[in-house]
């Protein structure tokens, strides 16, 4: 856009909307959008290509605010630019089932890329999109026909660059020299507790030099040209840029600017009435005048922008058909036709096959089954690619200026799950990365924001309980499944053997809207003989899995403990005691069958018994207060595999016993 009026008039409508806003709520971050609100002329108006009316444009430039506190200046711009986002929802900042709610929130928001909040997952975020935009770049551009060229911005403040995921992702965007990723660090020097130089002395310009990024030092954040010369500068690097602007927290309020006051508190009636002379803003709240609504007005240049895109993938589409048709399958997120097929030809393989391996192994089999069939398949590990088993044959480690198909995140869980969350929110991939399941603490909350997102990430933990042996109880994972199971609309499965990891992985790829947990063994797990019927009901979560006339009792288990159901209920039977044992892989998805086919697998007034070599109490909401559950609510300890599993009492005996015990 162009326009002849001031640039600080269109700056102070931002501080007027932002400092509005805030106060109608009575809650929010006035200081953020202020201070950074020439910065957004300077980005917004001369750089980001985008068009207002088509928000899902596939060669936009991404934008995120990874100080998502300051949510009101994205709204802003937003509105003002000519997103379908009124001044009434401006108005109800913070509100129920408003647009504009307290954090920017993906599918809420029309022109919203990700959900930020928790602080350093955006920038994170935007390099998993750089990530993206480079490697579908390399894969689909042909000469003269760069159909997939766009930048990702970033914003972001001192708590983003305090997160250590920040460092995580940024080292790594430095390594694969992501050039299309541009951040304006917002160096204001304040935070909620204060000035930061008592607790942040980093040079922060050296340490992104260090990270091999390009740095462009000292911007005056406040002056518009300054802030566009640097950004055409940025452009031009074959590296990521940070742009480090010197800002005033607050700009404009002539009390509280440059405190933390002005950081996440509504100003005051007074302040904002100070504010309003001290910039020269003479409108009532929540009124914007024609000229500044003109000069924003990003409609006709967006509409400009995606034609030429759009005339240029036409002409593209006639020299290339075929790429243009998958380029287009993949950015909808549409799985190829052939898929179902192609996983079901490999489910009834591993059927003939009988193989007893571990479910890791078997989880890599069946990535090796999909990959062909499904080129967006992009995966990766924290440093454990050996040990996770997230590659294959044909998979392409991923370098600078080297395209692939696999991603060496280095020890960098946090920032492995976060990427993820970009790559999949940019589309054209599905990714998917690997660590031990102990370390998905580490990324815990990259799992909840795409739990919360709806995203189709999927996360791969393997080393699943005590089963891992010798390495000791600190890389054992005893609390981690039961917790992943807590998070709402994250699908966990912990399947017993190649056929349901095979179910697994069809799941988690299919799964458009929201991501999936993979949880398998490092040690070798039997075949388990199954009827059509019941590989069909293990796509329901749980299932009856063995089934004796005059059942007494039900045992319920997962994973690497379903043999042991099977052993004691074969021992009961001998004994007259006959047992059903249900194979439990994803209780998420068997929670969302209806109440019929629930009471078919659990039948009411059967005595339950659950075992899993985890945590019990998540297994009485199956078992009842009458039940029982054989786990372990204690870490576990240094030693193979096999004797570990005796010490804890996993054994047939001891479920046995467990099950005669709630018969009486």
């Amino acid at each position: 856009m162009t326009s002849s009026l001031p640039t600080d008039k269109m700056a102070n409508a931002i501080r007027a909307l932002a400092m509005d806003a805030v106060q109608k709520a009575n809650s929010g971050h006035p200081g953020m959008p202020m201070g950074m609100a020439e910065i957004a002329v300077a980005l917004w108006s001369k750089h980001y290509r985008h068009n207002p009316a088509n928000p899902h444009w596939n060669n936009r430039d991404r934008f995120v605010i990874s100080n998502g506190h300051g949510s009101m200046l994205h709204y802003a711009l937003l509105h003002l630019t000519g997103y379908d986002l009124s001044m009434d929802e401006i108005k109800n900042f913070r509100q129920m089932h408003s647009k504009t709610p307290g954090h920017p929130e993906v599918h809420i928001t029309p022109g919203i890329e990700t959900t930020t909040g928790p602080l350093g997952q955006g920038i994170t975020n935007a390099v998993g999109m750089a990530l993206a935009e480079a490697l579908l770049a390399s894969e689909f551009n042909k000469p003269g026909f760069d159909i997939v060229g766009h930048h990702t911005y970033v914003f972001l403040g001192d708590g983003c660059l305090m997160e250590g995921i920040s460092h995580e992702a940024c080292s790594l965007a430095g390594a694969l020299r992501l050039n299309k990723i541009i951040a304006l660090y917002d160096d204001n020097g304040i935070s909620i507790d204060g000035k930061v130089e008592g607790w942040f002395i980093d040079d922060t310009p050296k340490r992104f030099e260090a990270y091999h990024w390009n740095v462009i030092r000292d911007v005056d954040g406040h002056d518009v040209a300054a802030v566009d010369a640097a950004i055409a500068q940025a452009k031009l690097s074959d590296k990521p840029t940070l742009i480090c602007c010197k800002t005033v927290i607050g700009k404009g309020a002539p009390n509280m600017q440059g405190s933390d006051k002005v950081h996440g508190a509504a100003l005051g009636d007074k302040e904002i009435a100070a504010t309003r002379d001290h910039i020269g803003w003479a409108h009532v709240p929540f009124e914007v005048p024609a000229d500044v609504y003109a000069a924003w007005d990003a409609k006709g240049r967006g509409a400009e922008l995606e034609q030429e895109w759009t005339t240029l993938f036409n002409a593209y589409s006639e020299r290339y058909p075929q790429e243009a048709g998958e380029f287009l399958r993949r950015m909808k997120g549409e799985l190829p036709g052939k898929l179902n097929e192609v996983i079901d030809a490999y489910i009834a393989a591993c059927v003939e096959k009988k193989e007893t391996i571990a479910t890791r192994k078997a989880s890599q089999n069946a990535i090796q089954a999909l990959a062909p069939a499904l080129p967006e398949f992009l995966g990766g590990s924290a440093d454990l690619t050996g040990s996770n088993l997230t590659n294959w044959k044909e998979s392409v480690a991923v370098r600078a200026g080297v395209p692939g198909n696999h991603i060496n995140y280095g020890v960098r869980e946090f920032g492995m799950a976060a990427m993820m969350n970009g790559i999949a929110l940019h589309g054209g991939f599905i990714p998917f990365g690997g660590t031990f399941l102990t370390f998905s603490d580490y990324s815990r909350n990259a799992l909840r924001m795409a739990a919360l997102m709806k995203i189709r990430s999927i996360f791969v933990f393997t080393h699943d309980s005590i089963g891992l042996g010798e390495d000791g109880p600190t890389h054992q994972s005893v609390e981690h499944v039961s917790s992943l199971r807590l998070i709402p609309g994250l699908d966990n499965w912990r399947p017993c053997d190649t056929v349901e990891s095979a179910v697994a992985w069809k799941h988690a790829v299919a799964r458009r809207h929201g991501p999936t947990t993979l949880i398998f063994s490092r040690q070798n797990l039997p075949f388990m003989e199954r009827s059509a019927e019941q590989i069909q009901h293990i796509n329901r979560g749980g299932y009856v899995l063995r089934d004796a006339p005059g059942a007494k009792a039900v045992i319920i288990a997962t994973g690497s403990e379903v043999e042991l159901a099977v052993k004691a209920a074969d021992e009961l039977g001998k004994q007259g005691t006959p047992v059903r044992v249900v194979s439990m892989p994803c209780t998420d998805l068997f929670d969302r069958q209806d109440a019929a086919y629930k009471a078919s697998v659990l039948p009411k007034g059967l005595p339950r018994v659950a075992v899993e070599a985890g945590v019990t109490d998540f297994w009485y909401k199956y078992v009842g207060l009458d039940g029982a559950v054989v786990g372990i609510d204690t870490f576990g300890e240094s030693a193979p595999a096999g004797v570990l599993f005796k010490h804890f009492g996993f054994t047939t005996e001891n479920v046995v016993a467990k099950v005669k015990s709630v018969l009486g």
